[in-house]
């Protein structure tokens, strides 16, 4: 794993720790969810695959919890573009695959993209593709694990769980000055 990557860390079994809140970001509204120390899900408005009510433990307020305003903190610093990298930990729940591809995203760099048979490949098997698409799409902590950097084989911009226009604005967040000066629009 990239050192400079979200420190991540998975479980088998989910915790009676968790805590969930509202946080509220440059990038809207998110429903973020904690467990322990780590952050276990952040997600979107109208998010594809969103979590259960039962798994995502009881609503706290998000102010005084070190972990949402870390998750705060660090997203405010992403979009004003002073930060590339995360430091709030993570912790996931998904199958032995799943693991491995969100491992994998975590270690493609800021400001670069990949594509879905690029992981497959990564991972062995250029024909696990779209498994590599279903695990990414799944992605309990948006943004901190970086499924926005996954795109269509000839480049092109496919689903997010978080709506293309998050991911295009995610994307565009991490341009190089050169590239954003260089867009008319």
């Amino acid at each position: 794993m990239d050192s400079h990557a979200t420190p991540r860390s998975r479980s088998t079994g989910m915790t009676t720790d968790r805590r969930h809140a509202t946080v509220t970001t440059d990038l809207g509204d998110l429903l973020a969810v904690a467990e322990g120390d780590a952050l276990a899900g952040l997600y979107f408005p109208r998010h594809w695959h969103p979590p259960k009510v039962e798994d995502i433990g009881a609503e706290v307020p998000s102010a005084g919890d070190p972990v949402f305003e870390a998750t705060r903190r660090e997203l405010g610093e992403y979009v004003r573009r002073e930060r590339t990298t995360f430091t709030v930990p993570t912790v996931t729940h998904g199958d032995a695959f799943s693991e491995r591809v969100w491992d994998l995203l975590v270690t493609i760099p800021y400001g670069e993209t990949t594509t879905y048979g690029a992981i497959a490949r990564e991972l062995g098997n250029v024909g696990l593709a779209q498994r590599v698409g279903q695990a990414v799409g799944r992605n309990p902590v948006s943004v901190l694990i970086p499924c926005h950097r996954v795109v269509g084989a000839d480049g092109s911009l496919t689903g997010y769980a978080g709506g293309l226009d998050r991911k295009a604005r995610l994307l565009e967040i991490e341009e190089p000055p050169e590239v954003a000066e260089s867009r008319l629009f």
